[in-house]
């Protein structure tokens, strides 16, 4: 088991349930879902953009990515129909918390003048999405095997109800926010 879960075991939902007063265990919010996503408008001139995006998620989460594809033709883009963009990764369970764990304490820490992150990207239903500028953070991406730097989103998906009971529970798992 990993070490955020175990920390959301056994502090977090005790906390939680004295801050919140909450009547029934099921109501303390839990971290549900993380979606990783890249895409970039380089797959448009160069379709091999999407495999070395496939492996550079692949690695950094230990999943298999599904790729992203064009809902609509746009020509002023050069997007045709079902071309591919990008691509995901959604994480649940063990691997989801095992991924927050290395973002939270090894890769957020190794971005260039780090002060936290803005506690002012949450969606109003407690889910909270970060955008990295750079996937070289995570150590599992080898910097001389990479074509070119690029950027990520990530969304944490709570069942929090509002934004502070999601800003409570991913500060409790140890997410740094900017004071």
């Amino acid at each position: 088991m990993s070490r955020l879960k175990d920390i959301y075991n056994s502090e977090v939902k005790k906390a939680m349930q004295d801050k919140f007063n909450y009547k029934n265990v099921n109501q303390i919010p839990k971290v549900e879902k993380v979606i990783i996503n890249c895409v970039t408008k380089d797959c448009v001139a160069n379709s091999k953009t999407v495999d070395s995006i496939m492996a550079d998620l692949g690695a950094i989460t230990g999943q298999k990515p599904v790729v992203a594809k064009a809902k609509k033709s746009i020509a002023s883009f050069k997007v045709r129909e079902g071309q591919a963009l990008g691509a995901s990764v959604t994480l649940r369970g063990e691997k989801m918390y095992e991924f927050l764990d290395r973002l939270i304490s090894i890769s957020l820490p190794r971005v260039r003048d780090f002060r936290g992150v803005s506690a002012k990207a949450f969606d109003g239903a407690g889910n909270y999405t970060l955008g990295l500028k750079e996937q070289i953070i995570f150590p599992e991406i080898n910097y001389d095997k990479i074509d070119k730097v690029r950027g990520m989103g990530i969304s944490i998906v709570t069942s929090a109800t509002n934004n502070e009971e999601g800003r409570e529970l991913l500060s409790m798992l140890g997410m740094p926010f900017r004071k």
